[in-house]
């Protein structure tokens, strides 16, 4: 038998080369959905990270500036919290401001892409011989639902800033990896149409599905027989990329289950529900995201800007920041308003970043470029004391002048909001023990 290098072969790819062998595996399904909307106090807690790749500007969303220089050409408006103020372009999240903490005084020291990508993801600086996991890897162990044949974390349309370490389980080993959605029919996630083009984007997993000629005795006669080869295969020749091969194989099989595969099925919902969540990617990826949720998924990501330039916009910045930020409102308001009507917004809790903010100056280009010294992050719904903003920046925004954020007290208090002590330690390789977040979890943001 060849094994396969497992640091290169995806989910996606064993289920492309699994498909006709295997099909749709027998497994339990979940609990039926309540039917009526309502928190349900044994019900577990998830959570959804609204990735904005590239870099958002936090002086033209949530940290405005009017009457200064470098306030830019965007008005605020008013929110449903008497004194906290957004950018005109959030017109469906103004009036669920009562739901949102703004993280007014995020710093941190890495400028570049990847670099900033890995240490928002992980709460550690690139670089040592230890590869760290993800917070999504960590918290999909952490509350892992073992009732569900669904990936416990899964990345929607993931951008091509990330650094590829970013999503990925390290230390923690493939079965806590990240199942990626993306354009079907694509080799991998890559843009999809945004606001405008006039058609919905069509997300999902493909190769879920029996091939025409496979029948089901024909594989669950195929399925046996793997299993016996890779019984006898793991016996002689015991190792940890072997033991990783059948992880990731064994993961495939579960979600060519119908049941498990309708989950990332789009065209079950009604066409005014896609709609209202808006067209593009990022909207159909906060679908996806909703019905994940719905089905006891721990761990969602969604990316905004995954495509060439994203919010990176050192030039034409307001021109890109404007629709950025109304496909932004759309999808995450809907979000909210969805997950509130199904009484999944108390278990659910929303966390909204990029990489780094952007210069409150404005350059000779219309741009703004990479700045990590002060800018914003957003925690929202479940777990949440919302309606503030917490931290402050100057007149100019240019340093934080009260309650400096770094990501390791972000990433403790978002573990808090779901329920997991973020000191809860996991070993590396080394049987070393490393907690989740070395921070200290913000009482003042959490209920």
């Amino acid at each position: 038998m060849m094994l396969m290098n497992v640091s290169s072969f995806s989910r996606r790819q064993f289920l492309q080369s699994s498909t006709a062998l295997l099909g749709a595996a027998s497994c339990a399904w979940l609990p039926q959905l309540a039917a009526a909307a309502g928190p349900d106090p044994s019900r577990k807690r998830s959570c959804i990270l609204l990735w904005m790749a590239g870099g958002p500007t936090q002086t033209d969303t949530f940290d405005m500036k009017p009457g200064h220089a470098n306030g830019g050409e965007f008005q605020e408006t008013e929110t449903n919290v008497p004194g906290l103020r957004f950018s005109e372009h959030f017109a469906g999240l103004s009036r669920q401001a009562d739901k949102l903490a703004i993280f007014r005084g995020m710093s941190t020291k890495e400028g570049d892409h990847q670099r900033g990508t890995y240490l928002m993801h992980t709460g550690q600086r690139p670089g040592g011989p230890l590869n760290y996991p993800s917070i999504g890897a960590s918290l999909a162990k952490a509350m892992a639902n073992r009732e569900t044949s669904l990936p416990n974390y899964v990345a929607v349309n993931p951008s091509a800033f990330l650094n590829g370490a970013a999503l990925g389980p390290g230390f923690l080993g493939p079965r806590y990896a990240a199942a990626t959605v993306g354009a079907r029919g694509a080799r991998s996630p890559g843009p999809q149409p945004m606001e405008g083009d006039g058609q919905l984007a069509d997300l999902g997993v493909d190769f879920l599905s029996l091939p025409p000629g496979l029948d089901q005795p024909r594989h669950d006669a195929r399925l046996a027989l793997w299993k016996q080869q890779q019984q006898q295969f793991l016996s002689g020749h015991p190792s940890g990329a072997a033991e990783a091969q059948a992880t990731i194989f064994q993961s495939a099989v579960k979600m060519m289950h119908p049941e498990a595969a309708s989950a990332f099925d789009l065209s079950q919902e009604r066409t005014e529900i896609r709609e209202s969540y808006g067209r593009g990617t990022f909207g159909q990826g906060c679908l996806i995201a909703r019905r994940l949720v719905e089905r006891g998924v721990p761990f969602v990501e969604v990316t905004l800007g995954g495509n060439v330039l994203g919010w990176d916009t050192h030039q034409n910045n307001f021109t890109a920041v404007k629709r950025l930020s109304e496909e932004l409102d759309q999808g995450w308001s809907t979000l909210m308003t969805e997950l509130a009507e199904r009484g999944l917004l108390e278990t659910t809790t929303i966390c909204w970043m990029g990489e780094f903010g952007r210069t409150p100056n404005i350059n000779n280009n219309a741009g703004r470029d990479h700045f990590p010294d002060a800018w914003s992050c957003v925690l929202a719904g479940g777990g949440i004391a919302g309606g503030q903003a917490y931290g402050k920046t100057d007149e100019a925004g240019m340093e934080v002048t009260e309650n400096k954020t770094e990501v390791q007290d972000l990433l403790a208090t978002l573990c808090r909001a779901v329920g997991v002590d973020p000191t809860t330690e996991h070993y590396s390789p080394q049987a070393r023990p490393i907690k989740i977040s070395e921070g200290s979890p913000i009482d003042q943001v959490l209920t």
